[in-house]
Parts: structure tokens; C-alpha cells; sequence
């Protein structure tokens, strides 16, 4: 299990790239103007030599330049970072799991009906922002400057309702995986089962592209996600949480 937590640990980064990284004795650290958790944490991806402690406080001051918080993401693997993490102040925030879905269906005239799909987010974005409630502009691009780091292969989904764009999501391609991230319906149109038709669309175009494997991020209180995950087919490989103070 270490062995597929590294594996997926390191192509998700690929996948959701922050602004700025920093290489530091085995772990790494992301830094994105604060602009979601993963982007700016601190990963634990391969071995280290300095002891814990120090690696903490220098982390710590890393960020404090940055004007951000020290924001460790973690998973089983990590439980001795995890327990003093907690002796010093820190508290886990958004546990997640990871589910691996490993049987990825053809796709059809009739699932990619009222769908499209592009390689690019341009025409995508201005959706994804509405529907995601993301007004600031400093929001919006870094969120554009990190998509443009991206350098694995990406598809931009759109689902179409009544005429009008009602969902979005986006998957990221690496290794014959598929990230399968920014699942979003427009809350006029919930309920009918668009989440659904977004997601079995990208996932079929994503195996167009070579995915053999799809796999997703879910927040454990986003039980409706949940459900429609697990109905997908997805299953849980591990979980991971942050520790921030």
C-alpha cells in the first residue's frame, strides 16, 4: 500500500499543479496564493534524513514568508509526523478519501450526447467559475496559472442542459490514470442526475485517451459525492487530511 499511496501522491501533483515548489529532503512544498489546500501543503512523498523537528520548523518559516499557514497533508503513512504535528498545536482539517475506479466503460453516441470536450479550459473556465462561486480575481487567475502549468494530458468536459452548460469537470492523464477533478453542476440544475452524466462521459473520453484507470478525490462530510462515487463504481484506496494550526 506505501508503494500505491507514493504513486498516486505524486501523479495527483502532476495533475493539480501548484504555482511554486520547493524540493526539501523528501518532501515537498506547494505554494499557490492560498488558493486551495492541496496547492498550498506540504507532501511527504519520499524518504527523508533530517529529523522531524527541524523539517517542521523550517517549513514553517517557509510559509510565514509566503504569508501562508504551515499546512501539512498527510496520509497513513505518515503517522509519526502526524502525532507530533498534534503535540505541537496542529489539528486535522478535510480528511479525504482517494477511490480508484479500475474498469472504465466505452463511451457512446448516447452518453456524449449534449457533451463537449476540449483539451484547453478557455471556454470551460468562465462555467466552472460560476458555478464554483469564484469571484475574486485573484482567484480566477491562479487558478488559470496553474492550469497552464499543467503538462500531462488534460480534458475540459462541459455537459449541456436545455441548450446551456449545467456541468463540468476536468481529468488530468498520466501513467494511464486519470484524475478526474473540478466535478461541478449548477445548482439551478441539481438533481438531475448531471453530476452523474459529467463524470461517466469524461471517465469514457478519458480511456479514448489511453486511462486505464480512473481515480478522484472526495472530502468525507461530501456524502452526496460519496454516493455518487461509490455508484460509479469507485472504492476507497486511502484517505488523507491536513494539519494546520
Amino acid at each position: 500500500m506505501t508503494d500505491k499511496i507514493r504513486f498516486l501522491e505524486e501523479i495527483a501533483s502532476n495533475g493539480h499543479v501548484a504555482l511554486k515548489i520547493m524540493q526539501y529532503d523528501g518532501w515537498i512544498m506547494r505554494f499557490s496564493n492560498g488558493y486551495t489546500g492541496r496547492a498550498n501543503s506540504i507532501s511527504l512523498i519520499y524518504p527523508s534524513t533530517i529529523p522531524l523537528e527541524e523539517k517542521i520548523s523550517y517549513c514553517e518559516k517557509c510559509y510565514e514568508k509566503q504569508g501562508l499557514p504551515a499546512n501539512f497533508k498527510l496520509t497513513e503513512n505518515d503517522k509519526e509526523l502526524s502525532d507530533l504535528l498534534a503535540k505541537r498545536g496542529y489539528q486535522i482539517v478535510t480528511p479525504t478519501d482517494v477511490m480508484l475506479l479500475d474498469n472504465l466503460q466505452d463511451g457512446s453516441d448516447q452518453l456524449f450526447k449534449d457533451t463537449c470536450f476540449s483539451d484547453k479550459p478557455d471556454e470551460w473556465l468562465p462555467y466552472y467559475f460560476d458555478f464554483e462561486n469564484i469571484t475574486e480575481i485573484k482567484n480566477q487567475d491562479t487558478f488559470r496559472k496553474m492550469l497552464s502549468k499543467v503538462l500531462v494530458d488534460t480534458i475540459y468536459c462541459s455537459v449541456l442542459h436545455e441548450g446551456k452548460v449545467a456541468a463540468c469537470a476536468s481529468a488530468a492523464i498520466e501513467q494511464g490514470y486519470a484524475l478526474i477533478q473540478n466535478v461541478i453542476v449548477n445548482e439551478k440544475f441539481r438533481g438531475l442526475g448531471l453530476g452523474e452524466k459529467v463524470c461517466r462521459a469524461l471517465i469514457a473520453k478519458a480511456k479514448e485517451h489511453g486511462a486505464e484507470y480512473a481515480y478522484l478525490q472526495v472530502v468525507q462530510t461530501n456524502e452526496i459525492a460519496a454516493r455518487l462515487y461509490e455508484k460509479l463504481g469507485f472504492k476507497k484506496v486511502y484517505s488523507y487530511w491536513y494539519m494546520k494550526k
